[in-house]
């Protein structure tokens, strides 16, 4: 039976395509890896950024409307990154001039957590998995 392998990349619109750029390269450290233009016109459409494994972020050009949230909203809510060393990852964007909204604590689930947003308002969870968290148990169980 087919199956499906894993999340391919999640998708963005982008106020500003440069800060997101910058964001996603020079403040995480992902990779631009490659553009795709609009079929109908040739005008800048999809910027890939490349996360890992078969993993990426698209950029979308066009963002106009603001993106907000509120935790009794329904739908996108945020997205979860895995880091090695959280406290070195949150170290190196700080140093790289981004603020964190969330220090990296610990978790009721054992993980280490730190909170940050992209330049749209997007927020981004960092989230260091720890052996004793019911998520190594799962990836275990489950490879």
């Amino acid at each position: 039976m087919a199956k499906i392998t894993g999340i391919a990349h999640l998708a963005v619109t982008a106020k500003d395509m440069d800060k997101s750029l910058d964001f996603y390269t020079r403040v995480l450290g992902f990779k631009k890896v490659f553009e795709i233009p609009n079929p109908k016109d040739g005008s800048p459409w999809i910027v890939y950024i490349y996360v890992g494994g078969n993993q990426f972020i698209e950029l979308f050009y066009g963002g106009v409307k603001p993106y907000s949230f509120d935790d009794a909203d329904r739908g996108w809510n945020h997205i979860c990154l895995c880091v090695d060393d959280i406290f070195a990852v949150c170290k190196d964007i700080e140093a790289r001039g981004w603020t964190l909204d969330v220090q990296p604590n610990q978790g009721v689930d054992y993980n280490y957590q730190a909170w940050l947003k992209d330049p749209d308002g997007i927020r981004i969870e960092l989230m260091q998995i720890d052996p004793k968290s019911p998520h190594a148990k799962a990836i275990k169980d489950n490879n």
